[in-house]
């Protein structure tokens, strides 16, 4: 069984702590929290111990950590885990400063240790079908992809200054799926935003609805659109159109029964949030996450991966910024 410390016993922390405590290759040894009494329900809860940072990563039985702390902690622990040997995993960003993040991944190569990173999307069964359809050739060379991400509703104003803003927080997500399906890295960003869903997040100044569009050297093109609102649900979609073709990805309902009548045709909604659509996906990379430190492959998405998102979202803010495209 690999023995896993987790630091974070907050919303993403208790997906995963559970994770873990279902896992037949995996236990959950340690939670470690800045909350005592977070930690120790979640330990509890798994039949896991409290520690302090320290305290778990002196321990010789843990071969592994997750790290769903809060962002501002990320490449502080990873460089702690690194250097006590610990294989690890961490929640997006690695951090919101890129000097950061290349100093953090400059431990990691020393170290020698795997690094995966949590974007969770290329762990859907739906997207990750749509990127091996795309390798097998399937749709032909890629000229096109887009991707819709809107969440149900806005986060509290309070969170907002914290966060890193649009791009850093949520976006990264799907500049790391823009690039996972263009094939080819984008030299070229261009964002615009607004904010149209709450004003108390433009007056912490930040937007809460954009598009960005992504150009690579070659002339594929990916167009993101985010929104903070969506009062359907969590929508998430992506098309991915080829010279021979296109594959498409819808969202995910509760069920697939759809009722005809007189008047309408009707179908489910989208599932809510992301805790209910990415159930699976958060599953299956925990698996993957196992499989990279016993068999020592490479994680699907690394630390290189995370310092790509980075800087396209520090490219697209200062974008939106300057009212121009931004040349990388």
């Amino acid at each position: 069984m690999l023995a896993i410390c987790q630091f974070g016993a907050g919303r993403i922390g208790a997906i995963h702590a559970a994770n873990v405590a279902a896992s037949r290759e995996a236990v959950l040894r340690y939670v470690v929290d800045v909350n005592a009494q977070s930690a120790a329900t979640l330990a509890e809860r798994h039949g896991a111990a409290t520690a302090t940072v320290d305290e778990a990563l002196a321990d010789p039985a843990v071969d592994a950590v997750i790290i769903a702390s809060s962002t501002d902690t990320h490449a502080e622990l990873i460089e702690a885990a690194a250097r006590a040997g610990k294989a690890t995993f961490c929640e997006k960003p690695i951090d919101l400063s890129m000097a950061r993040v290349e100093a953090c991944l400059g431990v990691v190569r020393q170290a020698g240790v795997p690094l995966a990173i949590g974007f969770n999307r290329r762990f859907d069964p739906n997207f990750a079908a749509i990127r091996t359809a795309i390798a097998e050739g399937r749709i032909g060379p890629v000229e096109l992809v887009q991707i819709t991400s809107r969440d149900p509703a806005p986060p509290p104003p309070g969170y907002i200054p914290h966060s890193g803003g649009l791009f850093r927080d949520m976006t990264i997500h799907d500049f790391d799926m823009a690039r996972w399906m263009l094939g080819e890295e984008p030299d070229r960003v261009f964002a615009v935003g607004s904010c149209l869903v709450d004003a108390a997040i433009g007056e912490a100044g930040d937007v809460d609805t954009a598009v960005v569009t992504l150009t690579t050297p070659s002339g594929r093109i990916a167009q993101i659109s985010n929104s903070r609102r969506a009062a359907y649900g969590y929508d998430q979609r992506l098309e991915v159109l080829g010279a021979r073709g296109m594959l498409r990805a819808e969202n995910e309902t509760p069920t697939r029964v759809e009722y005809y009548g007189e008047r309408a045709v009707e179908r489910d909604r989208p599932l809510y949030f992301f805790l209910e659509r990415y159930t699976e996906a958060f599953r299956r990379q925990l698996e993957h996450f196992i499989t990279v430190v016993r068999e020592g492959r490479a994680p699907l998405a690394g630390g290189e991966d995370g310092r790509a998102a980075l800087r396209l979202a520090d490219a697209a803010q200062a974008s939106l910024e300057q009212g121009r495209a931004v040349q990388l």
